[in-house]
């Protein structure tokens, strides 16, 4: 059987006519850069995540950098984050001359961890980027404690959480700015780099959206400099379309993250230090990713490819320990639970048209590979 890491084309044949039917007025009406279909975007992506205002951009990073942007955080500045997330999330902060400062994650969720945040903030502290890991909501409650107590503005990283909820709030809608990706293998992708920022603040999202055309309040009238940070209107058409069915592919993704435990788990619960299973505990988890930790991972994992398993490890390198990051002064040991994660974490099939049967290759395949991996007592 080959069951690859993600199959778009499954997803694609299954609301093609709804794709064509987005697609074909905006290539009639020649519109493509922002613009009505950009516009009606914004208003169901803000909607759908409990925000006042959307302002769609360029893609998930470029959301996170006018956030930035918006706020005057530059040289001198520091923004906590975490070192288990991808590049963009700490390459932001670089790009506009702040500095990125890295506190260590959960063990369980692999979440920021609120309480190691509130040890790094310092009188340059500017803001917090959270990210919702794999699509599990960090713990914005705390988060936003800490923020409120030192008045610190938060920037969710959602890019893989669309649709995730907290303590009954969607994710991008706790903090003061919200930021999604629409890259294909999103749970809510279009068809190439896209991005969205929510916010309730009309006037944060006013100047984002200046932002996102060189800094224009007014054409050809710039107050600010800004950026070319636009959503292009046919990705916009492809993501309103998809949205209807975002709902019922996340409860499918839940569905098969359930059967997963159901065959794993007596494993998981038995052999700790082998296998651990993705912990559903901060409310409604989408599973961007099912991201189980195990040990020999690199050994497991070629077993699985062996088998025809799509397999994927977010992330080898945590972003402490990347070589452009050296210069902050980090070394192995510092954020140890980043680097467990690094160590053993391991993405597994996950997505909605994945079958009952491919779900019991996988299982039975991670299995064998475990129990042939060297003993270690």
């Amino acid at each position: 059987m080959n069951v690859p890491l993600l199959d778009l084309t499954a997803q694609y044949a299954s609301i093609r006519g709804d794709i064509e039917a987005a697609v074909t007025p905006v290539v009639s009406s020649q519109r493509f850069i922002l613009g009505p279909e950009v516009e009606a975007c914004e208003e169901a992506i803000a909607g759908y995540s409990g925000s006042r205002h959307g302002i769609g951009v360029s893609s998930g990073t470029d959301a996170l950098m006018v956030t930035l942007m918006a706020e005057g955080i530059g040289p001198g500045d520091e923004v906590i984050t975490t070192p288990y997330s991808f590049f963009a999330t700490a390459g932001v902060i670089a790009r506009v001359g702040a500095t990125p400062v890295f506190a260590d994650i959960d063990p369980v969720t692999l979440n920021i961890d609120p309480a190691r945040i509130a040890a790094r903030v310092t009188a340059r502290t500017r803001a917090i980027i959270p990210v919702h890991i794999f699509g599990q909501m960090a713990d914005m409650d705390s988060i936003m404690e800490v923020a409120r107590s030192h008045g610190l503005v938060i920037i969710e990283d959602a890019a893989q959480a669309i649709g995730a909820e907290h303590d009954g709030r969607r994710a991008g809608s706790s903090g003061h700015y919200g930021c999604f990706s629409f890259f294909p293998s999103k749970n809510l992708g279009c068809f190439g780099d896209g991005g969205m920022v929510v916010t309730s603040d009309a006037t944060r999202a006013e100047r984002i959206r200046a932002l996102r055309v060189h800094g224009e309040f007014v054409q050809y009238h710039h107050r600010i400099v800004g950026g070319n940070f636009r959503l292009d209107a046919l990705h916009a058409a492809v993501v309103r379309a998809k949205l209807p069915h975002l709902d019922g592919w996340s409860e499918a993704r839940r569905a098969n993250a359930a059967r997963y435990g159901r065959l794993l788990g007596e494993f998981a619960r038995e052999h700790p230090s082998v296998l651990r299973l993705p912990a559903a505990v901060n409310g409604r988890h989408v599973f961007n990713q099912y991201v189980v930790r195990v040990a020999d991972r690199d050994l497991v994992r070629d077993r699985l490819t062996s088998a025809g398993i799509g397999t994927a490890i977010y992330y080898p390198l945590p972003l402490h320990l990347q070589k452009c990051f050296s210069g902050l002064g980090y070394a192995r040991g510092d954020l140890p639970e980043s680097e467990r994660a690094a160590e053993h974490a391991l993405a597994l099939p996950i997505y909605p048209e994945l079958g009952v049967a491919e779900i019991g290759y996988v299982a039975e395949h991670l299995l064998a590979a475990l129990a042939e991996r060297p003993r270690r007592d």
